[in-house]
C-alpha cells in the first residue's frame, strides 16, 4: 500500500451581490465569494490537495480562470473532475481534513451538509471528511470580512 498526503489552500475576496458557496453548500450571507467559478473556497482547496497528493499539478493548471468553460461553474463539478484524475492514477481517498477561515457567517449549522456533499463526490464516508472553521479574531482581510480562506489536507492510498 502506498500513501500520499496533499495540502491545498485557497483564498477568495468577498463581495456583495454574490452567493456564498462553501463546501458545495449555499450559505445565506450578505456577501459571497468573488471568482471565475462559483468561488467555493473549500472545494478549491480540496481539489488542490487531491491534485498535489497525486502529483497532478494544481487547480489552475486543470481548470484555468482564462477558460470560459469554467466561468461560473459549480465547484462540485470541478471536484468531480478532480477525483476522476486522481482515480485514473490509481489512488483512492482515505480522508480529508479542512479548515475554513472566515469572520462571518458561522458555518457550524452547515458542516454536516458539507460533509455529505464532499463525501458523496469523493466516494468516502461522511465521517472521513472533517470540516472545521475559525475566525481570525478580526485580524487581517479575513477579520475585516474582505475575504475568506480554506485549507485542506488529504490522504490518498494506492493498493
Amino acid at each position: 500500500m502506498a500513501y500520499r498526503i496533499g495540502s491545498g489552500i485557497d483564498f477568495h475576496k468577498l463581495a456583495e451581490g454574490r452567493k456564498l458557496w462553501i463546501g458545495g453548500v449555499n450559505i445565506p450571507h450578505t456577501k459571497g465569494a468573488l471568482g471565475h467559478s462559483d468561488a467555493d473556497v473549500l472545494l478549491h482547496a480540496i481539489c488542490d490537495a487531491l491534485l498535489g497528493a497525486a502529483s497532478l499539478g494544481d487547480i489552475g493548471q486543470h481548470f484555468p480562470d482564462t477558460d470560459a468553460t469554467y466561468k461560473n461553474i459549480d465547484s462540485k463539478i470541478l471536484l468531480q473532475k478532480t477525483i476522476v484524475l486522481v482515480k485514473e492514477k490509481g489512488f483512492s481517498v482515505v480522508n480529508v481534513d479542512s479548515t475554513v477561515c472566515l469572520q462571518l457567517p458561522k458555518i457550524k449549522p452547515h458542516v454536516a451538509q458539507m460533509q455529505k456533499v464532499i463525501s458523496t463526490i469523493l466516494g468516502i464516508q461522511e465521517s472521513d471528511v472533517s470540516v472545521k472553521a475559525t475566525t481570525t479574531e478580526q485580524l487581517g482581510f479575513v477579520g475585516r470580512e474582505e475575504g475568506l480562506v480554506a485549507y485542506a489536507t488529504v490522504l490518498l492510498e494506492k493498493p
